[in-house]
């Protein structure tokens, strides 16, 4: 019942909200040709003070300018709202003249003027024109060009922003819904400037309508005084003028603070906080100029003429910030320094453990690659291994530990090394300041330069230098730089090694978290089988590069059948084919057309016939001889599958794929074998060849 009465109350509160911006928008309308009495006008031009005050006070407590969309709109009501007034205070200052008894008029044109008479007068005509000029060539014409730019900028950058959004969710890396949110965000933002360089213009049209009532009313209060009235000429002028700068300062006012909030919000756009927040930060980066804004108003206060005064303690206030500011920065520093060196501190003598531990993954470096780490530099490198860190997540539900880069005086100033657990798996040699060239196919001509190869593929490239470097992207080739380098090299490591990086304590972390969302799955397939039997069907997944994200289908498969066996090589089978989707359309083109090669069915046979059982799982053993032209025939079959651009991939029976993995493994360790049963009905398969051995 109660849930009921809310949603009753809060729909009523949405109407009335409704109902009530609907009768304001009419009455502004209205209020253009009804007369208002003069307490319902001095109410209303209180409203506008308030309503332009409160449109500022939002625009300084805004974080982004997008969060205020319905800026131009009340932008637009807000113009025609205090023009509506300034019509209906005319008429009312025209039809009365010297009777006219609007409080908020004669006040503020008192308060401003601050004297009578004609230098009253011309003191108010002067402020008056001061703010009109203010508002027409400072405030509201820059604000105008911003806005068009800013809309400009927003348009021109909205397709490589959508495409990046793409980009993201094809990775993975962000969901659907996270891709549809930014989309709408992004949109959002190109519709805000769009909107705001059209609603800049009603600003610069108020100012116009501003001068030309201002003029109206002087003339027309001169003729109605004179000829209607019969007032003197000097008498009218009084009269009208005073009431006409009074009306025009009140009305100006409003607008300009309207104006200076829309000055304000079209050159945030790249801002963090509140602007009293980003002020604060800003302002306080650095002690120094306060030091020199302190000296230089000493300095001043020193000459003659100046009024010490008033700088002397100017000057001792910035001196005060300073040295606050100093202290600040410098207790931050001592902080900083202190938690650093309790990192860098060995551990005491009595605190030495027995295990000394081994780095999952480390990145060695010579001490001439440092600069690429050095975040005084940019550490280019260390935002490229986060970036590759976040993608083998996505790629092989991995998630790998943070990689720890040290530099190794052993190592020459131009090499690096990757260790897993302390063993070196891959290493290279960088020349710093130049970029590596490699001929990726269909290169037009040569490009003389230092001769090498590529540390991540070892394909042949060459050294070039940097004036080079158009010169070797016209030709057809891949220009690399440094951090580059280094980052594909860890990547194609990631590949090769993560069942290596897969241990039991990262897989008991894998099942612990999954256990949150699917316990019944996790704690089914653990009855049936141990940390270490789940640990070895992951990481033959991950040798043959299939992805484990999905541990659900994972588990599930194994739950199926831990029941039944505990082989290992049968229970990857399994899960295989529980992923059969997946590893489909990881090898097929965008048709959904898998090209593969199959086996003569009586090479197949021998492959089966040769089976072998051992410790670490059954293996295929072959006669040398029947060995070696196997893989004579598959490598030239091989060859002529990436001739035309293709993967190599076999596909055979359920029987004979691990057999027939295992035979390649040494001499072709990328090649992909897939089983019969790991193709999904909407995927086709296309056979482009056979291997048969010769006779």
């Amino acid at each position: 019942m109660s849930d009921a009465r809310r949603i009753v109350s809060a729909a009523f509160v949405n109407n009335s909200s409704d109902l009530f911006v609907a009768l304001g928008v009419v009455l502004v309308v209205v209020m253009l040709i009804v007369p208002l009495p003069t307490v319902l006008l001095d109410a209303l031009m209180a409203m506008n003070l308030v309503l332009s005050l409160l449109i500022l006070l939002i625009v300084l407590y805004t974080k982004r300018p997008v969060e205020f969309s319905i800026f131009p709109t009340i932008l637009l009501v807000a113009t025609v709202f205090g023009l509506a007034l300034n019509v209906s205070s005319t008429r009312l200052i025209l039809s009365k003249g010297m009777k006219f008894d609007g409080k908020m008029i004669k006040a503020f044109a008192s308060f401003v003027v601050g004297s009578g008479g004609t230098e009253g007068l011309v003191i108010g005509f002067v402020i008056f024109i001061v703010i009109i000029a203010v508002q027409a060539i400072v405030i509201t014409k820059g604000a105008t060009r911003v806005a068009e730019v800013a809309a400009r900028f927003a348009l021109d950058a909205l397709p490589g922003k959508q495409m990046a959004i793409e980009a993201e969710y094809n990775s993975g890396a962000i969901t659907e819904e996270e891709a549809h949110k930014k989309k709408m965000e992004l949109q959002r933002e190109a519709d805000f400037y769009g909107a705001m360089d059209g609603a800049s213009k009603f600003v610069s049209g108020n100012v116009k309508v501003g001068i030309f009532i201002t003029i109206v009313n002087v003339l027309g209060g001169l003729i109605i005084g004179m000829t209607l009235h019969g007032e003197p000429f000097l008498t009218a002028l009084g009269t009208y003028t005073t009431f006409t700068i009074g009306d025009g300062l009140l009305s100006q006012f409003p607008a300009l603070l309207i104006s200076t909030a829309t000055g304000i919000i079209v050159t945030r756009s790249i801002s963090e906080g509140t602007f009293g927040a980003d002020v604060a930060k800003q302002f306080s980066q650095d002690a120094r100029i306060y030091w020199i804004a302190a000296f230089v108003l000493a300095g001043f206060a020193l000459l003659p003429g100046f009024p010490w005064y008033v700088l002397i303690p100017l000057a001792g206030f910035m001196a005060f910030t300073a040295y606050r500011l100093g202290q600040t920065h410098l207790k931050q520093a001592e902080a900083d320094k202190v938690k650093a060196a309790q990192a860098k501190r060995p551990p005491e003598e009595g605190e030495l453990s027995p295990v000394v531990p081994l780095d999952p993954l480390s990145l060695e470096l010579g001490y001439g690659l440092i600069p690429l780490v050095d975040r005084d530099k940019g550490a280019e490198l260390l935002e490229r291994v986060h970036r590759i860190r976040r993608e083998s997540a996505l790629d092989l539900g991995l998630v790998i530990p943070r990689i720890r880069i040290i530099d190794n005086m052993r190592l020459e100033p131009s090499e690096y090394c990757f260790k897993i657990k302390g063993v070196d798996v891959g290493r290279g040699k960088i020349r710093m300041g130049y970029f590596l060239c490699i001929n990726p196919g269909g290169v037009t001509e040569d490009i003389g330069g230092e001769k090498t190869r590529d540390p991540a593929f070892g394909l042949p490239a060459v050294w070039i230098s940097e004036d080079k470097r158009d010169q070797a992207e016209r030709a057809g080739y891949t220009v690399v730089d440094p951090p580059s380098i280094i980052a594909t090299h860890l990547t194609e490591i990631i590949k090769r090694h993560a069942a290596e990086i897969l241990g039991r304590q990262e897989t008991q972390g894998i099942l612990e978290t999954l256990k949150k969302e699917y316990p019944a799955v996790v704690e089914e397939a653990q009855k049936l089988l141990s940390l270490g039997e789940i640990q070895k069907v992951l990481q033959a997944l991950l040798r043959e590069q299939v992805s484990i994200r999905n541990m659900v289908a994972i588990l599930e498969a194994l739950a199926d059948y831990g029941g039944i066996t505990k082989d290992t090589q049968f229970l990857t089978e399994k899960a295989r084919q529980a992923l059969a989707r997946q590893i489909c359309l990881q090898y097929a083109d965008e048709e959904r057309v898998l090209r593969v090669l199959t086996l003569e069915q009586s090479l197949e046979q021998k492959i089966i016939d040769s089976r072998v059982e051992t410790s670490s799982g059954t293996v295929a053993v072959l006669e040398p001889a029947v060995q070696r032209a196997w893989i004579k025939a598959l490598s030239r079959s091989v060859a002529a599958m990436q001739e035309r651009g293709l993967i190599p991939i076999i596909l055979c029976s359920e029987a004979a794929r691990p057999l027939v993995k295992s035979s390649t493994e040494r001499e072709l360790p990328d090649l992909v074998v897939l089983s019969v049963p790991e193709i999904v009905p909407d995927v086709t398969v296309e056979a482009v060849g056979e291997i048969r051995l010769e006779e």
